[in-house]
Protein backbone atom coordinates (compact mmCIF):
# COMPACT_ATOMS: atom_id res chain seq x y z
CA UNK A 1 0.00 0.00 0.00
CA UNK A 2 1.51 3.63 -0.14
CA UNK A 3 1.03 6.75 1.37
CA UNK A 4 -1.01 9.34 -0.19
CA UNK A 5 -2.42 12.46 0.79
CA UNK A 6 -5.59 14.18 0.33
CA UNK A 7 -5.25 17.17 -2.19
CA UNK A 8 -7.64 20.02 -1.99
CA UNK A 9 -8.63 22.63 -4.64
CA UNK A 10 -9.76 26.10 -4.35
CA UNK A 11 -11.50 28.62 -6.63
CA UNK A 12 -10.81 32.20 -6.65
CA UNK A 13 -14.01 33.97 -8.24
CA UNK A 14 -13.00 36.07 -10.93
CA UNK A 15 -14.07 39.57 -10.81
CA UNK A 16 -15.33 41.65 -13.92
CA UNK A 17 -15.48 45.46 -15.27
CA UNK A 18 -18.48 46.90 -16.96
CA UNK A 19 -18.60 50.55 -17.49
CA UNK A 20 -21.68 51.93 -19.68
CA UNK A 21 -21.35 55.40 -21.39
CA UNK A 22 -24.64 57.37 -20.86
CA UNK A 23 -24.42 60.65 -23.56
CA UNK A 24 -25.99 63.81 -21.57
CA UNK A 25 -28.23 63.75 -23.92
CA UNK A 26 -29.75 60.45 -23.55
CA UNK A 27 -32.73 59.90 -21.63
CA UNK A 28 -32.94 60.13 -17.45
CA UNK A 29 -35.49 56.66 -17.55
CA UNK A 30 -33.28 54.45 -20.05
CA UNK A 31 -30.01 55.40 -17.83
CA UNK A 32 -31.92 54.41 -14.69
CA UNK A 33 -33.23 51.10 -16.80
CA UNK A 34 -29.38 50.32 -17.62
CA UNK A 35 -28.23 50.77 -14.54
CA UNK A 36 -30.58 48.54 -12.66
CA UNK A 37 -29.84 45.71 -15.11
CA UNK A 38 -26.35 46.13 -14.43
CA UNK A 39 -27.09 45.66 -10.92
CA UNK A 40 -28.63 42.83 -11.58
CA UNK A 41 -26.03 41.29 -13.54
CA UNK A 42 -23.85 41.82 -11.01
CA UNK A 43 -25.33 40.44 -7.99
CA UNK A 44 -26.20 37.24 -10.20
CA UNK A 45 -22.39 36.87 -11.14
CA UNK A 46 -21.55 37.32 -7.30
CA UNK A 47 -24.58 34.70 -6.19
CA UNK A 48 -23.40 31.81 -8.52
CA UNK A 49 -19.34 32.79 -7.62
CA UNK A 50 -20.27 32.48 -3.50
CA UNK A 51 -21.89 29.45 -4.61
CA UNK A 52 -18.59 27.38 -6.39
CA UNK A 53 -16.39 28.91 -3.06
CA UNK A 54 -18.80 27.48 -1.17
CA UNK A 55 -19.37 24.08 -2.67
CA UNK A 56 -15.24 24.15 -3.18
CA UNK A 57 -14.84 24.45 0.94
CA UNK A 58 -17.56 22.00 1.85
CA UNK A 59 -16.27 18.49 2.92
CA UNK A 60 -16.02 15.45 1.00
CA UNK A 61 -19.94 13.51 -0.08
CA UNK A 62 -20.70 11.08 2.80
CA UNK A 63 -23.75 10.17 1.22
CA UNK A 64 -22.38 7.07 -0.75
CA UNK A 65 -21.28 5.13 2.35
CA UNK A 66 -20.72 1.03 2.40
CA UNK A 67 -23.52 -0.32 2.55
CA UNK A 68 -22.03 -2.82 5.13
CA UNK A 69 -20.46 -0.35 7.00
CA UNK A 70 -20.05 3.06 9.14
CA UNK A 71 -17.80 4.69 11.77
CA UNK A 72 -20.54 3.39 14.65
CA UNK A 73 -20.47 0.22 13.66
CA UNK A 74 -19.65 -2.50 16.73
CA UNK A 75 -16.72 -5.32 15.72
CA UNK A 76 -18.39 -8.16 14.46
CA UNK A 77 -21.39 -6.09 13.24
CA UNK A 78 -20.47 -6.75 9.16
CA UNK A 79 -20.19 -10.73 9.40
CA UNK A 80 -23.81 -10.60 10.78
CA UNK A 81 -25.29 -8.66 8.13
CA UNK A 82 -27.28 -10.87 5.71
CA UNK A 83 -25.13 -9.65 3.13
CA UNK A 84 -22.35 -11.53 4.48
CA UNK A 85 -23.38 -14.92 3.93
CA UNK A 86 -21.42 -15.90 0.81
CA UNK A 87 -18.16 -15.93 3.60
CA UNK A 88 -16.74 -19.24 4.75
CA UNK A 89 -17.45 -19.36 8.36
CA UNK A 90 -15.29 -21.58 10.40
CA UNK A 91 -11.89 -21.20 8.06
CA UNK A 92 -8.81 -20.76 9.51
CA UNK A 93 -7.03 -17.87 8.02
CA UNK A 94 -3.28 -17.53 8.75
CA UNK A 95 -2.54 -13.94 9.64
CA UNK A 96 0.66 -12.17 11.19
CA UNK A 97 1.06 -9.28 13.29
CA UNK A 98 4.24 -6.79 13.01
CA UNK A 99 4.74 -3.48 14.31
CA UNK A 100 7.79 -1.01 15.29
CA UNK A 101 11.13 -2.53 16.78
CA UNK A 102 10.50 -3.86 20.33
CA UNK A 103 6.88 -4.55 20.04
CA UNK A 104 5.14 -8.07 20.96
CA UNK A 105 1.92 -9.36 20.43
CA UNK A 106 -0.44 -11.94 21.92
CA UNK A 107 -3.64 -13.83 21.43
CA UNK A 108 -6.09 -14.42 24.38
CA UNK A 109 -5.96 -17.58 25.89
CA UNK A 110 -7.34 -19.90 28.30
CA UNK A 111 -8.03 -16.49 30.75
CA UNK A 112 -4.73 -14.57 29.75
CA UNK A 113 -2.71 -14.82 26.83
CA UNK A 114 -0.39 -16.37 24.78
CA UNK A 115 3.60 -15.76 24.71
CA UNK A 116 4.04 -12.18 23.28
CA UNK A 117 6.16 -12.66 20.13
CA UNK A 118 7.42 -9.53 17.98
CA UNK A 119 6.48 -11.23 14.59
CA UNK A 120 2.85 -13.18 15.96
CA UNK A 121 1.61 -15.56 13.49
CA UNK A 122 -1.83 -17.90 14.15
CA UNK A 123 -4.66 -19.07 12.17
CA UNK A 124 -7.86 -16.90 12.79
CA UNK A 125 -11.14 -17.88 12.07
CA UNK A 126 -13.13 -16.27 9.02
CA UNK A 127 -16.17 -14.28 10.76
CA UNK A 128 -14.84 -13.72 14.27
CA UNK A 129 -13.91 -10.93 16.25
CA UNK A 130 -10.09 -11.16 17.96
CA UNK A 131 -8.83 -8.95 20.87
CA UNK A 132 -4.95 -8.88 20.71
CA UNK A 133 -2.78 -7.24 22.77
CA UNK A 134 0.64 -5.15 22.35
CA UNK A 135 3.22 -4.78 24.48
CA UNK A 136 6.69 -3.05 24.27
CA UNK A 137 5.36 0.31 22.47
CA UNK A 138 8.03 2.61 21.80
CA UNK A 139 8.23 5.19 24.11
CA UNK A 140 5.98 4.21 26.06
CA UNK A 141 6.96 2.27 29.40
CA UNK A 142 4.50 -0.56 30.48
CA UNK A 143 1.70 0.78 28.31
CA UNK A 144 -0.72 -1.68 26.53
CA UNK A 145 -3.02 -1.52 24.33
CA UNK A 146 -5.82 -4.33 23.44
CA UNK A 147 -6.79 -3.71 19.03
CA UNK A 148 -9.34 -6.03 17.70
CA UNK A 149 -9.21 -7.86 14.44
CA UNK A 150 -12.21 -8.55 12.51
CA UNK A 151 -11.66 -11.24 9.54
CA UNK A 152 -14.25 -10.66 6.96
CA UNK A 153 -12.56 -12.53 4.17
CA UNK A 154 -9.58 -14.76 3.60
CA UNK A 155 -7.23 -15.20 0.95
CA UNK A 156 -6.43 -18.38 -1.65
CA UNK A 157 -2.55 -18.91 -2.03
CA UNK A 158 -1.07 -22.46 -3.70
CA UNK A 159 -2.29 -25.66 -1.46
CA UNK A 160 0.43 -26.03 1.01
CA UNK A 161 1.72 -22.51 0.88
CA UNK A 162 -0.43 -20.69 2.76
CA UNK A 163 2.02 -19.89 5.87
CA UNK A 164 4.09 -18.13 3.36
CA UNK A 165 0.87 -15.92 2.47
CA UNK A 166 -0.93 -14.97 5.74
CA UNK A 167 -3.16 -11.65 5.93
CA UNK A 168 -0.56 -9.24 6.97
CA UNK A 169 -1.34 -6.50 10.40
CA UNK A 170 1.13 -3.67 10.50
CA UNK A 171 0.45 -1.03 13.10
CA UNK A 172 3.21 1.86 12.57
CA UNK A 173 4.05 3.85 15.53
CA UNK A 174 1.99 6.44 14.68
CA UNK A 175 -0.92 4.42 14.80
CA UNK A 176 0.12 3.42 18.30
CA UNK A 177 1.15 6.77 19.57
CA UNK A 178 -2.67 8.11 18.22
CA UNK A 179 -4.38 4.99 20.30
CA UNK A 180 -2.34 5.93 23.63
CA UNK A 181 -3.76 9.53 23.47
CA UNK A 182 -7.19 8.21 23.41
CA UNK A 183 -7.99 8.56 19.28
CA UNK A 184 -9.70 5.47 17.27
CA UNK A 185 -7.75 4.23 14.49
CA UNK A 186 -9.27 2.46 11.81
CA UNK A 187 -7.34 0.11 8.86
CA UNK A 188 -8.97 -2.02 6.48
CA UNK A 189 -6.76 -4.45 5.27
CA UNK A 190 -6.95 -5.63 1.73
CA UNK A 191 -5.94 -7.70 -1.23
CA UNK A 192 -4.78 -6.05 -4.06
CA UNK A 193 -6.30 -6.49 -7.73
CA UNK A 194 -3.96 -7.60 -9.64
CA UNK A 195 -5.34 -5.65 -12.87
CA UNK A 196 -4.51 -2.21 -11.35
CA UNK A 197 -1.68 -3.11 -8.33
CA UNK A 198 1.41 -1.27 -8.01
CA UNK A 199 3.82 -3.99 -9.75
CA UNK A 200 6.54 -3.82 -6.51
CA UNK A 201 8.13 -6.62 -4.26
CA UNK A 202 7.80 -6.04 -0.42
CA UNK A 203 7.98 -8.31 2.89
CA UNK A 204 5.12 -8.80 4.62
CA UNK A 205 6.11 -6.76 7.38
CA UNK A 206 5.64 -3.68 5.19
CA UNK A 207 2.94 -1.97 4.21
CA UNK A 208 1.86 1.03 1.90
CA UNK A 209 -0.93 2.55 3.91
CA UNK A 210 -3.14 5.14 2.72
CA UNK A 211 -4.98 7.54 4.98
CA UNK A 212 -7.64 9.07 4.05
CA UNK A 213 -9.93 11.82 5.53
CA UNK A 214 -12.03 11.16 8.61
CA UNK A 215 -15.35 11.46 6.74
CA UNK A 216 -14.42 9.18 4.28
CA UNK A 217 -15.62 5.59 4.65
CA UNK A 218 -12.33 3.40 4.78
CA UNK A 219 -14.19 0.22 3.78
CA UNK A 220 -15.29 1.73 0.65
CA UNK A 221 -12.30 3.04 -0.10
CA UNK A 222 -10.89 -0.42 0.33
CA UNK A 223 -13.08 -1.95 -2.06
CA UNK A 224 -12.01 0.52 -4.99
CA UNK A 225 -8.53 -0.45 -4.83
CA UNK A 226 -9.01 -4.31 -4.16
CA UNK A 227 -11.40 -6.99 -1.67
CA UNK A 228 -10.94 -6.03 2.01
CA UNK A 229 -10.32 -9.10 4.06
CA UNK A 230 -9.60 -7.59 7.57
CA UNK A 231 -10.68 -4.71 9.38
CA UNK A 232 -8.22 -3.60 12.63
CA UNK A 233 -9.71 -1.28 15.27
CA UNK A 234 -6.99 0.13 17.72
CA UNK A 235 -8.49 2.09 20.85
CA UNK A 236 -7.21 2.96 24.08
CA UNK A 237 -9.96 0.00 25.95
CA UNK A 238 -8.39 -1.74 28.26
CA UNK A 239 -9.48 -5.53 29.87
CA UNK A 240 -12.28 -4.73 32.79
CA UNK A 241 -11.59 -5.26 36.44
CA UNK A 242 -14.84 -7.23 36.60
CA UNK A 243 -13.91 -10.68 35.46
CA UNK A 244 -17.83 -10.98 34.74
CA UNK A 245 -17.02 -9.09 31.79
CA UNK A 246 -13.98 -10.59 30.45
CA UNK A 247 -15.79 -12.89 27.63
CA UNK A 248 -17.48 -10.12 26.62
CA UNK A 249 -14.62 -7.89 26.17
CA UNK A 250 -12.71 -11.41 24.42
CA UNK A 251 -16.20 -11.60 22.15
CA UNK A 252 -16.34 -15.05 24.13
CA UNK A 253 -12.80 -15.96 22.95
CA UNK A 254 -13.25 -17.42 19.76
CA UNK A 255 -11.09 -20.43 18.60
CA UNK A 256 -7.17 -20.20 16.89
CA UNK A 257 -4.83 -22.03 15.69
CA UNK A 258 -0.99 -21.77 16.63
CA UNK A 259 1.44 -21.26 13.91
CA UNK A 260 4.83 -22.69 15.27
CA UNK A 261 7.92 -21.47 13.09
CA UNK A 262 10.21 -24.25 11.56
CA UNK A 263 13.02 -24.46 13.61
CA UNK A 264 16.62 -23.71 11.68
CA UNK A 265 18.19 -26.50 9.96
CA UNK A 266 21.56 -27.46 12.09
CA UNK A 267 24.82 -26.41 9.70
CA UNK A 268 26.27 -29.14 8.33
CA UNK A 269 30.44 -29.53 9.26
Amino acid sequence: MMQTKPNAMHTRPKTAAIAIDVAESSNRTAALVWMFVLALLIALFSSVAFESVAAATEPLDTSGRHPLYYKSLPPGAIWQSPAAVTMQQGTFQPVAFSGPAGTKFSLPLAGSHSEEEPDLMAGLMVGAVYRFRITGIPDAIGAELYPTVELIGRIYPPRGLETLYPIPINLNESDLQEALDGNLVTRVVYLEDPQTAIPLAQQRTESRPIDIPLDQDALATADSFGRPVAIVRLGSKSPPRNPALTSQFYFGFPAWAPIYKPEPMPETP
